[in-house]
């Protein structure tokens, strides 16, 4: 059974599309180690992602999963489902197919501040950062407000960095930090065994 992921991100552009891709297959590859890759799908926006990995779900031959941003505070005890549904309208989501990255992206980058200490240098001003240690509460304005002051020298500018960071980051201090994180690394890991693969095939 082949695995296919639809992320949220890359744009409207073939290049920053390919891109996205690239960063994602390799911050992925530090989770799945041996096992198979999935195939990525950088849809762009996010409502564009939803429709694409809902037209997926016809494939027969394919294990689709979706990754979105959460966009707002996820209430405590609601599902991903149902956040989305209140949301955004988002409708019949596949439990454990459908999965976030916090508020925004940017937020996995906190998990690991001495990867964006490597990544600025000796102007990377860690202190500017938001401090809460669970990434998933904190807003994206100040998520990115905190970003831009701690690079002043040279300021965060998502399509030029956040792509770069994203390969430079450690998915087990996400998966520490975030616990959609660590549900989403999971259920990656089941679909891509390849003991479970070869066995539904």
């Amino acid at each position: 059974m082949k695995v296919r992921l639809y992320v949220e991100g890359g744009g409207s552009h073939d290049q920053t599309q390919r891109i996205c891709r690239q960063s994602f297959h390799v911050f992925l590859g530090k989770v799945l180690g041996d096992r198979s890759k999935p195939k990525i799908v950088a849809s762009g926006s996010r409502d564009v992602a939803y429709k694409d990995f809902r037209r997926s779900l016809n494939d027969e031959d394919v294990v689709s999963l979706l990754l979105v941003d959460s966009e707002d505070p996820v209430q405590v005890g609601k599902t991903v489902a149902a956040h989305l549904l209140q949301r955004d309208g988002w409708k019949e989501l596949p439990d454990g197919q459908v999965h976030l990255m916090v508020q925004c992206m940017e937020a996995w980058f906190l998990a690991d501040k001495e990867a964006l200490q490597d990544y600025y240098g000796p102007e990377f001003k860690a202190g500017s950062l938001p401090t809460n240690p669970k990434i998933e509460g904190i807003a994206k304005h100040d998520v990115i407000d905190g970003l831009r002051a701690a690079t002043r020298e040279n300021e965060y500018h998502k399509t030029k960095h956040a792509f770069d960071i994203l390969q430079c980051i450690d998915p087990a201090k996400v998966k520490e930090a975030s616990p959609f994180a660590k549900s989403f690394f999971e259920a990656l890991v089941k679909h891509c065994d390849p003991t479970r693969n070869a066995h539904e095939s």
